[in-house]
C-alpha cells in the first residue's frame, strides 16, 4: 500500500542519486501556498500548546524526563516518557522478527509514508527546531524539515537500491559434461545487522539523524532513537510519527523507540555498551566519539565528529563576492555547524585580486567590514545568526578572544522578539602558521583564524596538514591559477576531504545538498562514513541464503 502510494518518489530520487544533480522531493520553502494557508499559525499554536505539558507517545515508559531550554530564552518544561535501557532493549528484540519478516518493499513503504507525513508537519518541527537548536526560523524550516527528509530519503533510496542488488531467487546450473548438470535452486534473503542506536545532537537533530533512522528501518533494523537532552522535542515528534505509521502496517511500533535521558543520568553509554546493539550512529565532540570507538567495538559505528575546516585563499577575480560568501558563511547559525569555515590561511605577499594584492591585515579588515554589512540590519542578523545553543560556546568566545590578536570582536547582537536569546556575531582572529596551538582543533561556534603562511604553498600545507590530522568535513579555496586550483583539488583527495572552489555567490561551503553532495567522505578524522553513500548503509544487512537441489530441465 504504502510502497504503492509513494514508488513514484522513491524512482525520482534513485534517477537523482545517478544524476547527481538538483533535486528535492520536499520543497524548502516555508509557503502557505504550498504546506496550507493556515500551517504557520496552527504549527505555532500546536508548539505553544506543548510548552509546560507531558508529550504524548504510546510506548513503554519508566517515568519521565525532560529540561529543556529554548536558546531564545524560555524553558520548555515539556515532559518525555522516560525508558530504561533493558525494556528498550527487550521491545526492541521483540520488534526484530516483525520487522525482518516485513521484506524490503514494506520497510521502504513504511519510510516514504513517515517521510511524507513529516513534510507535512514541516512547520511543526521547525518550531520544534528552532526552540531547541537556536537557528533561525527559516534556517529551522529547511535544515530541521525538507533538507532533513531529503536525506533521509537518500538513505532510503539507497537502501532499496543495495537491497534490491540481492535476488529474492536464483537458479545454479553447472555443467558435468557427458554427466547431467549440477542443479541448485537458491533463495537469499536481506538479513538486518541487530539493534541500531541513533544518537542525536544538539545543533541538527533531525539532519544529522535521518540518515540513520531510515536506513535502519529500511534495512530491517529496529532502532532506538536518543535525542541529546537539550533538542529532544523534533526527535519525539519524528518518533511518535514513525510509530503511527508502523502500527497501521500491522508492524511491531517498537522498532523505532524514543530513549530521551537527562545530562545527569544518561544513557547512551549504558546502551552503546549493550552487546545487542549492532549498529551506532553519532554526531557530536571528538571525545564521545572516541569512548564509542574504545567502548562498543561489538557494533558497526557511524561517526561524525570534530574538525578544523580550511579556507585557502590565493586571489580572486571577485572580491566583493569572496567576501560577502564568506561572511555569509561565518555567520550562518553563529557557526554551530560541521560545515562552517574556521581556520582561513592567507599567503604573507598577499591575497590577489583586480585592484592589487591584500595584506592579511588588509584581508582581516575587509572581512570583518563584511560581516558588519550582512548583520547591518537587525532582524536580518537575528535570522541568519540565530541563538548560541549551549553556554559552552559562549565561554569558548570569551576564551578565544582572550587568547589571541583579535581581527573582528564578537558582539551581543539583540533579537527583535526574544529578549533574552543569547545572539553572537563572529570571531575573527589573526594567528601565524606557527602557532597551531592557537587554531589547529576545533573551536566550535562563532571563531574562526586568518593564519598567515609564507607563501600560497606553505597554505595550502598548512590547511590540509591540519585536516589530515585534526579531520574536517569542508575545504574551499580561491584562487585564479587553474594549476593551483588542481593542485588543491589534489590535496583535498590526498586528506578525503570536500573542496568548493571559488564561491562567490548564492552557494555556500556550509552547505550540503541531497542526492547531490557527499557530507563528509568518511576518510578523515571528523567521520568515518558518508551521508550517504552505499558505505553507510550496506553494513547494516547482511545476506542469507538458502538452497536445493533440483533437476535439470528436460530438453
Amino acid at each position: 500500500m504504502f510502497f504503492d502510494r509513494h514508488r513514484a518518489t522513491l524512482d525520482a530520487a534513485l534517477a537523482a542519486i545517478d544524476s547527481r544533480g538538483y533535486w528535492s522531493a520536499y520543497p524548502e520553502a516555508p509557503s502557505g501556498k504550498i504546506y496550507g494557508e493556515t500551517a504557520n499559525e496552527d504549527a505555532k499554536k500546536a508548539f505553544e500548546a506543548q510548552i509546560g505539558q507531558p508529550f504524548a507517545l504510546d510506548q513503554s515508559a519508566n517515568g519521565t524526563v525532560g529540561a529543556e531550554r529554548s536558546p531564545y530564552g524560555f524553558d520548555l518544561k515539556i515532559a518525555y516518557p522516560r525508558l530504561d535501557a533493558d525494556p528498550a532493549i527487550a521491545n526492541a528484540l521483540a520488534a526484530r522478527a516483525s520487522l525482518r519478516k516485513a521484506g524490503a518493499r514494506m520497510r521502504v513503504g513504511v519510510c516514504l509514508e513517515i517521510l511524507a507525513r513529516l513534510n507535512r508537519m514541516s512547520f511543526e518541527i521547525a518550531y520544534a527546531v528552532m526552540h531547541t537548536t537556536g537557528q533561525g526560523f527559516v534556517m529551522a524550516f529547511q535544515a530541521g524539515g525538507p533538507h532533513a527528509q531529503d536525506r533521509g530519503l537518500e538513505a532510503v533510496a539507497t537502501a532499496w537500491r543495495e537491497m534490491m542488488r540481492v535476488p529474492a531467487h536464483a537458479r545454479w546450473e553447472k555443467p558435468q559434461g557427458k554427466n547431467p548438470a549440477l542443479v541448485m535452486e537458491k533463495d537469499y534473503r536481506i538479513v538486518p545487522k541487530g539493534i541500531g542506536l541513533a544518537i542525536g545532537c544538539a545543533t541538527f537533530p533531525t539532519w544529522n539523524t535521518y540518515p540513520a533512522i531510515f536506513a535502519n528501518l529500511a534495512t530491517g533494523n529496529p532502532t532506538l532513537v536518543k535525542p541529546h537532552p537539550a533538542a529532544v522535542l523534533p526527535l519525539a515528534i519524528t518518533v511518535r510519527v514513525a510509530r503511527d505509521v508502523l502500527k497501521e502496517a500491522g508492524l511491531d511500533p517498537d522498532a523505532v523507540q524514543l530513549v530521551a535521558d537527562s545530562l545527569y543520568a544518561p544513557v547512551a553509554q549504558l546502551l552503546a555498551r549493550r552487546p545487542e546493539v549492532a549498529l551506532i550512529d553519532y554526531t557530536g565532540g571528538p571525545e564521545f566519539g572516541a569512548w564509542l570507538s574504545a567502548n562498543a567495538g561489538h557494533a558497526t559505528i557511524f561517526a561524525e565528529k570534530a574538525g578544523t575546516n580550511a579556507v585557502v585563499v590565493d586571489g580572486t577575480d571577485d572580491a566583493k563576492g569572496m567576501f560577502q560568501n564568506l561572511a555569509f558563511s561565518l555567520c550562518l547559525y553563529s557557526g554551530q555547524m560541521c560545515t562552517t569555515p574556521q581556520n582561513i590561511f592567507v599567503p604573507a605577499s598577499g591575497v590577489k585580486t583586480p585592484d592589487g594584492p591584500l595584506s592579511p591585515e588588509s584581508f582581516g579588515q575587509k572581512l570583518g567590514e563584511a560581516i558588519d554589512r550582512l548583520l547591518g540590519d537587525p532582524a536580518r542578523a537575528a535570522e541568519v545568526l540565530g541563538a548560541i545553543q549551549s553556554h559552552a560556546t559562549l565561554a569558548r568566545i570569551e576564551a578565544a578572544s582572550r587568547n589571541g590578536k583579535v581581527v573582528h570582536a564578537s558582539a551581543a547582537a539583540k533579537h527583535p522578539v526574544f529578549a533574552d536569546a543569547e545572539l553572537r556575531t563572529p570571531l575573527v582572529m589573526a594567528a601565524d602558521v606557527g602557532e597551531g596551538t592557537l587554531y589547529a582543533h576545533e573551536m566550535f561556534g562563532p571563531i574562526s583564524f586568518i593564519v598567515t603562511a609564507p607563501d600560497r604553498d606553505a597554505a595550502l600545507e598548512a590547511a590540509f596538514g591540519t585536516i589530515a590530522r585534526k579531520g574536517a568535513i569542508t575545504a574551499s579555496v580561491y584562487s585564479t591559477d587553474p594549476a593551483f586550483l588542481e593542485k588543491a583539488a589534489e590535496r583535498a583527495a590526498d586528506v578525503g576531504v570536500a573542496l568548493s572552489e571559488n564561491l562567490t555567490g548564492g552557494v555556500f561551503v556550509n552547505q550540503s545538498a541531497a542526492f547531490s553532495d557527499y557530507h563528509a567522505t568518511g576518510c578523515n578524522p571528523a567521520a568515518n562514513a558518508s551521508l550517504t553513500d552505499a558505505g553507510f548503509v550496506a553494513p547494516r544487512f547482511h545476506v542469507a541464503q538458502v538452497r536445493r537441489a533440483a533437476k535439470a530441465a528436460v530438453a
